[in-house]
């Protein structure tokens, strides 16, 4: 049984962790885009927590745990990328004003920065060196700072990732500027699909976009490689996943509860605190504070 928590999040900041003993059942792209649904995982102690299941299958992934409480449901669109055709066919699909952006973006930071450079990663030894500066720059995210999801550590990890260059089923990438690395970004290859798994920059260059120049420039390498199918950016919504993307899924992630009485006032919980959320986010953005609360709960 794998621990894990039931997390009571405000924007980027994690508030509250309870801890349960949850399987947990993830739905890759492949999975989602199918007609079939995968086998169902059998459930920890606690229940079972489901990632990125397809909502048109929703019904028939409840009733693979009968007498289970739902709870913590978020519907989202699961973007991503076709990457059949070439780097110049995806840039076509975006309007002129947002490919003009695009290049206005890399020329800022480089005006800003004298210059940047990017490279790429892939074999065991370029691995190691791709961790060495990523390790440090994922301490600094607000991904590692508030939520615990920075670049994984730890000598499994290593061995995990070096394990995968040796197999030729990892792609990383490091924007470089003014003299050190300022983003990153590791992606694992599951067959034909790129995942969009561990990514981050330094906040102290975050005016300057450095996400979305290092995206462009790593969907560039990637796509010359004509290898991949599809680019996964995994769950969950994002400006910045909707901008790369060209297609998403409609999808929905949750956890199913044996139904005692501690799960139940958990999910109770949980769900009048999304709920208060909710109503401060509408009223945030009606008052137009909404950009600035956000910068506020990733400081």
């Amino acid at each position: 049984m794998a621990g894990t928590a039931i997390d009571f999040t405000l924007g980027a900041r994690r508030l509250v962790a309870v801890p349960r003993q949850l399987s947990t059942w993830a739905f890759g792209l492949a999975e989602v885009l199918g007609e079939a649904l995968p086998t169902a995982p059998p459930p920890g102690r606690d229940g079972v927590r489901v990632l990125s299941a397809p909502q048109a299958r929703l019904a028939a992934v409840m009733t693979a745990y009968p007498g289970m409480v739902a709870g913590g449901r978020q519907d989202y669109r699961r973007h991503y990328i076709d990457m059949r055709g070439s780097f110049a066919d995806y840039m076509a699909r975006f309007s002129g004003k947002t490919r003009a952006t695009l290049r206005r973006k890399a020329r800022k930071l480089a005006a800003a920065a004298g210059g940047y450079a990017v490279t790429a990663h892939r074999t065991p030894a370029e691995i190691e060196a791709f961790l060495a500066a990523a390790l440090p720059l994922s301490a600094k995210t607000y991904q590692a700072r508030l939520l615990g999801a920075g670049l994984p550590e730890g000598a499994d990890a290593r061995r995990a990732m070096l394990e995968a260059a040796e197999d030729d089923r990892l792609r990383a990438f490091l924007l470089h500027a003014a003299g050190a690395p300022i983003a990153y970004l590791a992606l694992p290859v599951t067959g034909a699909t790129l995942v969009y798994a561990h990514v981050g920059h330094d906040p102290a260059h975050a005016r300057l976009s450095p996400g979305t120049v290092l995206q462009l420039e790593a969907l560039e390498r990637l796509f010359a490689e004509r290898r991949y199918r599809w680019f996964d950016f995994t769950e969950g919504e994002g400006a910045h996943k909707a901008l790369f993307g060209t297609h998403h899924a409609a999808c929905t992630s949750l956890v199913l509860l044996t139904p005692t009485l501690a799960n139940r006032a958990l999910l109770a919980a949980r769900a009048g605190f999304d709920g208060t959320v909710a109503q401060a986010k509408a009223l945030a953005q009606r008052s137009g504070a909404l950009g600035r609360l956000r910068g506020l709960l990733r400081a």
